[in-house]
């Protein structure tokens, strides 16, 4: 019995405890499912409506038929209707371009963001091509070619010229598409890492529910490894410190870049999947707990460059999280702001160190040989 009762008074101050977290939750949710109540309710009422039009023409057709009178050419209102249908198409089409059109992203602010644009574009025009030529024939067909009493109507079993060219022809552009994609990709990742070269920037973005965790080198310019192990309160990565390289490793909150300076972002997921996502630099790889992977690229644009090249005092670039993650996925996201070297330099010299005083005392750091001598170089270089 009191087993019982505890348990009912463990999961009371549960519910009190996640009330408030949950609250913002649990109102976005009912506000949800009310508009999609909203729209099922008009989506049942419009179908409802349609039916009751139809009935009404149904015994409209018998009332004329009974008075021997000829009935409405069916056949001259759906062509009709397509017609219609077509130019409302076309508004809508015209609607999208000029007004949705102007939210689409700025000119990439990378240099492989340039090669994403220049295949989306060509992609996007063969489609629409396609498309626009395609809706304009069916439509003009079912006008042209509907049933008619002075006419009848030829059914083509078989036709082998047409059936080569309607698999043929989608076959050879689709290849093509897929071969400038493959060959683009190709070019994305060619980068100087797949030579052994070193990028001019190494930076750990590690991904958690729900927040981003950013790594910077310190004075060596190399970052220390890391091992998941070795996760705790004080050291959300899991810093190695047996390597020496790890001790002047900087934590920092704004993901600083120096503009046309090489890469490279770290990627690493300690949870669930997630996925560094900076649309403006054409950017987006899944963070995958267990498998970390990477991606280089190089900022042409710096934040004040695009501030005045949009005339927008306040924009500034941002790192995002692109998997649903959770509830809190929203939260999670950086501020992401490119300047020029000097300035980036300044601002590195700025930062706080990754080994903080309570990590050092968790760590046992005092008497390690190893961290005293980096200690000790480290003093040697800023006097010098």
């Amino acid at each position: 019995m009191l087993f019982c009762t505890n348990l009912l008074m463990a999961q009371a101050a549960s519910s009190n405890v996640t009330a408030t977290d949950s609250g913002d939750s649990s109102v976005q949710k009912a506000g949800m499912w009310t508009m999609v109540g909203y729209y099922a309710l008009i989506f049942l009422i419009v179908c409802i409506v349609v039916a009751i039009i139809g009935k009404i023409l149904k015994v409209y057709e018998l009332t004329l038929q009974m008075q021997g009178k000829k009935g409405t050419n069916w056949n001259n209102v759906m062509a009709v209707l397509c017609l219609i249908f077509l130019v409302v198409g076309a508004i809508g089409v015209y609607y999208s371009f000029t007004v949705q059109g102007a939210m689409t992203l700025p000119d990439a602010s990378s240099v492989h963001g340039k090669t994403i644009d220049t295949m989306f574009s060509t992609t996007f025009y063969i489609t629409f091509i396609v498309f626009v030529a395609t809706q304009i024939l069916l439509f003009s067909f079912l006008f042209k070619y509907r049933a008619s009493d002075k006419r009848k109507a030829y059914y083509l079993p078989h036709n082998n010229t047409i059936e080569k060219l309607w698999t043929i022809i989608p076959a050879i552009v689709l290849t093509v598409l897929v071969v400038f994609g493959f060959f683009t990709w190709r070019k994305i990742t060619n980068t100087v890492d797949a030579k052994g070269e070193p990028a001019s920037l190494n930076v750990d973005v590690t991904g958690h529910q729900f927040a981003w965790e950013l790594r910077y080198p310190g004075r060596d310019g190399k970052l220390g490894t890391t091992n998941y192990k070795l996760v705790s309160g004080s050291n959300k990565v899991g810093v190695n410190f047996k390597d020496r390289n790890s001790f002047d490793d900087v934590q920092v909150d704004t993901l600083m870049l120096p503009v046309n300076k090489s890469v490279r972002l770290n990627i690493i997921a300690q949870d669930v999947i997630h996925s560094v996502y900076m649309p403006n630099f054409r950017v987006q790889i899944n963070a995958v707990p267990g498998l970390p992977t990477y991606f280089k690229f190089t900022p042409t644009k710096t934040t004040a460059d695009m501030r005045a090249e949009l005339d927008q005092p306040d924009f500034n670039y941002h790192l995002y999280c692109n998997k649903i993650c959770g509830g809190s996925h929203y939260n999670m996201q950086k501020l992401v702001i490119v300047v020029t070297q000097a300035e980036y330099q300044a601002w590195l010299s700025r930062q706080k160190p990754y080994l903080t005083d309570q990590l050092k005392k968790d760590l046992k750091l005092a008497d390690n040989p190893l961290y005293q001598k980096s200690v000790l170089q480290n003093s040697l270089a800023s006097t010098n």
